[in-house]
């Protein structure tokens, strides 16, 4: 799905949405605090691989702090150079698309590769309510279902993140962990 040979962006900008890997709903935890199931610990590694793989390295992660999230970034990041920042945010943990697209408008023009790690339906709003332009069956995809561990690759021709605007953005890709079994 997506240009798979695109990894060096012309645009200005590049957003990473990656939702957490599949969790766990183990009885008497409470939601922020569930932990990744099997399945998600599989996931999570494999797409780090792609990411690697791609060279889709960001500048920063914005990691939600539920610990299904904070598992997720770390599986991926065993995969990524050990030098990208990372930062805990309660701000995305059950976050509305408005809520992460403020989020997303506060960080420093100096970060060109924006990685968030967060939940739905907040990150599906969000890459429907940004995305204007890209493979209309990658699009598609996303506006129907935006699984664990999938990664929306969005592209901005904008040079601060404070810039961004509905539907400006440009679907470079759509990675499911199904898609790279």
């Amino acid at each position: 799905m997506g240009n798979m040979n695109a990894a060096k962006s012309t645009a200005k900008r590049r957003l990473l949405l990656l939702r957490h890997a599949k969790s766990a709903w183990p009885a008497d935890v409470a939601d922020h605090d569930r932990p990744l199931a099997g399945r998600g610990e599989k996931a999570a590694p494999l797409m780090g691989r792609y990411l690697a793989r791609e060279r889709l390295t960001p500048d920063l992660v914005l990691v939600s702090s539920a610990r299904r999230t904070q598992q997720t970034w770390e599986l991926v990041a065993k995969k990524l150079p050990s030098s990208i920042a990372k930062q805990d945010t309660e701000d995305l943990y059950e976050a509305s698309a408005a809520k992460i697209a403020t989020v997303i408008k506060s960080i420093d023009p100096s970060v060109r590769t924006l990685m968030l790690i967060g939940h739905n339906p907040g990150f599906q709003d969000l890459a429907d309510g940004l995305i204007g332009a890209g493979d209309p069956e990658a699009c598609s995809g996303i506006r129907q279902k935006f699984p664990t561990a999938a990664l929306a690759v969005i592209d901005f021709d904008v040079d601060r993140w404070k810039q961004l605007k509905p539907k400006s953005g440009t679907l470079e890709r759509f990675v499911t962990p199904r898609s790279l079994a």
